[in-house]
């Protein structure tokens, strides 16, 4: 029988500062519950700036614990208070001066399921995130849900083919991809890597991007935010390039079956070939 799924994603300009950032963001998994969503994921960074424009210690301040800081304990009682599943792409402090990009799943009922850290992390103009954050150590986790098995993969990431496909392995069925992404450097590539992902490991895709300029330098976030099917086909439209937008569709898990019965990859896979791939 086919198992529908009602999934969302939110994507926005920043406010100028942290608390309005996260109403905002409140709103949205309002907004998502009211139209029926049932799980909503955030875009990178959420609640800030994407500071990563400029090396400056004092954002080091956006960082909190996951999960016992606050804004993972706000967003616990709002899932639980609307039965939504939430991802929330974070600032994660493990001690001081060990720092990651990091995601954390909220269930529905409110329970935290657990957290995925960012594992590639680029340091070119623009993107001076080494500066801010470690290389994740989390592996690809794929989380439980009440809404299924979800896995998320940050920004950066989706230009490495060897996570999408851990996560489609370990049995993921939709997974997030959060962003900060400039218009300009990687227009071209943003309806083409998630896409092809989704074709390669059989699962639905959510792409997620910021908009806008923000005060800390130039880039201009371009949106354009998407759900993917495993065919490489857009459920229903691609989001403003412009304008803050609350994307909601209805995934069809029949979809994954259907479609990895007529392609075989997982079966046909040839690991024992692949050792020089983990070569440094």
């Amino acid at each position: 029988m086919s198992r529908v799924i009602r999934a969302a994603v939110f994507q926005t300009a920043w406010t100028g500062d942290k608390e309005s950032m996260i109403q905002v963001h409140e709103q949205a998994a309002r907004d998502a519950a009211a139209q029926g969503a049932q799980v909503l994921c955030f875009q990178e960074l959420f609640y800030g700036p994407y500071f990563c424009q400029v090396q400056d210690k004092a954002f080091y301040e956006y960082a909190e614990q996951i999960p016992e800081g606050p804004i993972v304990r706000r967003f616990q009682a709002l899932a639980a208070e609307l039965g939504i599943v939430l991802v929330l792409p974070m600032y994660e402090e493990e001690q001081p001066g060990v720092l990651y990009n990091t995601a954390a799943v909220i269930d529905a009922d409110g329970s935290y399921l657990g957290k995925y850290r960012k594992t590639h992390i680029p340091q070119v103009p623009g993107f001076w995130e080494k500066f801010y954050f470690r290389p994740g150590n989390s592996g690809w986790p794929v989380f439980d849900t009440a809404v299924g098995r979800i896995g998320v993969y940050i920004c950066y990431d989706r230009h490495f083919p060897e996570g999408w496909r851990a996560l489609g392995l370990a049995g993921a069925e939709i997974v997030f991809n959060p962003s900060a992404t400039s218009r300009g450097l990687s227009g071209y590539l943003w309806q083409l890597e998630q896409p092809a992902a989704a074709v390669a490991n059989e699962y639905f895709v959510g792409a997620i991007n910021r908009v806008g300029v923000e005060e800390y330098g130039d880039n201009d976030f371009y949106g354009t935010s998407y759900f993917v099917d495993p065919e490489a086909q857009f459920v229903g439209e691609v989001a403003s390039d412009k304008e803050s937008e609350l994307v909601v569709r209805e995934l069809d898990m029949a979809r994954l079956r259907e479609v990895r019965d007529r392609w075989q990859f997982y079966r046909d896979r040839a690991p024992g070939a692949y050792g020089p791939l983990t070569a440094p």
